[in-house]
């Protein structure tokens, strides 16, 4: 028997949540992301990370915001923990590798296309496997032209919003491109969530699946707090604002070594000291 499945039983309240979630953490990934492109190599790995982070908790916290109002009429939902924490660590993991690819091959040719690949199947695989972690009496079924359609969604808004971070604009410029990789992201899953069916098994229970929000907001509070984090180191770091570097690295000029020498007006060379005419002897290194 197939199940009633709604995916709006709060109406728009957890799609625009869902959105708001999406946009937040796609506007710290890329500012985040933008920040390692105008610093050095040593800190490069730290900013990638914590974009990577940023996105990955951003789009995961999205999805499970915007299932709180899926629900299946017949059958009450339950979620496997190790499942679901596992599309988190999953969603972190290829969004890094992604961003990892752009942020030091950068955000042109085959660099953005591998990178933007690896980001978006991060999302499309976060999706269905948070999914998988569904417990219910009965068996998901999707349909395959939806579910393609879903992933090329997913891989095309990582293609564009890793090309956004890459041209260094400014602030205003990562924030309209979150908010495009928002519409993206929320896209991909309700596109996904479209191509969902339930087969329930047994008699169902009516009235039974309904509100099951209380088991999904204990573990949205963990990523929810470091995406806070992240917007505290945000607001606190000038560059991440302003979107060009206040130094230049020296290993970003062309020629000049690390450690050059600076010339003093004051300072002039010591003449040479004459010597008398006729003499001659090695100079000792204390001399020179």
């Amino acid at each position: 028997m197939q199940g009633t499945v709604d995916g709006f039983s709060y109406g728009l309240v957890t799609p625009l949540v869902a959105y708001v979630m999406a946009c937040l953490g796609g506007a710290l990934g890329l500012r985040c992301t933008t920040r390692s492109m105008l610093v050095t190599h040593s800190w490069r790995p730290g900013w990638l990370a914590l974009g990577s982070a940023a996105i990955g908790s951003g789009i995961w916290t999205m999805h499970f915001v915007a299932m709180m109002g899926f629900t299946v009429k017949e059958a009450p939902i339950h979620y496997d923990k190790a499942t679901t924490y596992a599309s988190l660590g999953v969603a972190i993991v290829m969004v890094g590798v992604g961003i990892f690819i752009v942020g030091y091959r950068g955000a042109r040719g085959t660099a953005l296309f591998t990178g933007g690949t690896i980001t978006g199947l991060g999302v499309a695989s976060m999706h269905y496997l948070g999914m998988a972690g569904m417990r219910l009496n009965g068996k998901l079924e999707y349909n395959t032209f939806t579910v393609g359609a879903s992933v090329v969604i997913a891989v095309v808004a990582a293609t564009a919003a890793l090309w956004a971070a890459g041209q260094v604009r400014g602030f205003a410029w990562s924030v309209g491109a979150s908010l495009v990789m928002g519409l993206a992201v929320s896209g991909m899953h309700y596109t996904g969530m479209a191509a969902l069916s339930v087969h329930l098994h047994g008699t169902p229970v009516p009235g039974s699946g309904d509100a099951h929000a209380s088991l999904l907001a204990p573990m949205l509070i963990g990523p929810l707090a470091f995406l806070l984090l992240a917007g505290v180191v945000v607001m606190f770091d000038p560059l991440m604002v302003m979107g060009k570097p206040d130094w230049t690295p020296v290993e970003n000029k062309p020629g000049v070594p690390a450690r050059s020498a600076v010339r003093h007006p004051h300072h002039h060379s010591v003449p040479r000291s004459r010597r008398p005419e006729g003499h001659s002897g090695a100079r000792t290194p204390q001399n020179r």
